[in-house]
């Protein structure tokens, strides 16, 4: 993997959720896909919820299957691949959140869905000059101009702290907010 490298976004206008990480991993870089560590949880979680109609596989084809079929876009915080995010710096989100920003406007998805608080907290610094005290799980009171915003666990394999049983639960409560939102397919 050279310097530079990072992941396509997957973004267009029609998407019913557009799914944010903090930023790429450099196996994903690497093998070409979101969520690529096997480790990660984001597969196992998806195709467990009713987030999606039929089960996806995890892989470049997978990812397109989403978009196309399941209209759920991809994109990070901060694209700069590492190989965990301590390693980002404060450089990455004052750079690139507000370009995430840009990017959601543009295509305008029914709901943007935050993985962790880091890349959520570290966006509204970065893109929209907000330093909340406490930010809760699922629906935010706080928007992306009008867009809804929901949050759940990261499912990266650090994130520990929530089962596979607790990702799949999330993932089922923003199934049922993208639904009252309208972002059903």
């Amino acid at each position: 993997m050279s310097a530079g490298e990072t992941l396509p976004d997957y973004l267009e206008p029609g998407l019913r959720l557009v799914s944010v990480g903090l930023n790429p991993s450099v196996n994903s870089v690497r093998a070409g896909f979101y969520f690529a560590t096997p480790r990660n949880r984001f597969w196992r979680a998806l195709n467990a919820s009713r987030l999606i109609d039929a089960p996806a596989t995890p892989g470049r084809a997978g990812v397109e299957h989403l978009v196309r079929q399941q209209r759920i876009g991809f994109t990070d915080v901060v694209k700069r691949a590492t190989r965990g995010g301590s390693d980002l710096r404060a450089a990455d989100y004052r750079r690139d959140a507000p370009r995430l920003r840009e990017r959601l406007l543009r295509v305008r998805p029914a709901m943007v869905w935050f993985h962790g608080k880091v890349g959520y907290r570290h966006y509204l610094r970065y893109a929209e000059d907000l330093r909340p005290d406490e930010i809760d799980w699922g629906l935010q009171a706080r928007r992306i101009d009008d867009l809804p915003v929901f949050l759940t666990p990261n499912p990266s394999p650090a994130n520990a702290v929530f089962s596979l049983d607790d990702l799949i639960a999330w993932y089922d409560r923003l199934a049922a907010a993208a639904a009252a939102h309208g972002g059903e397919y």
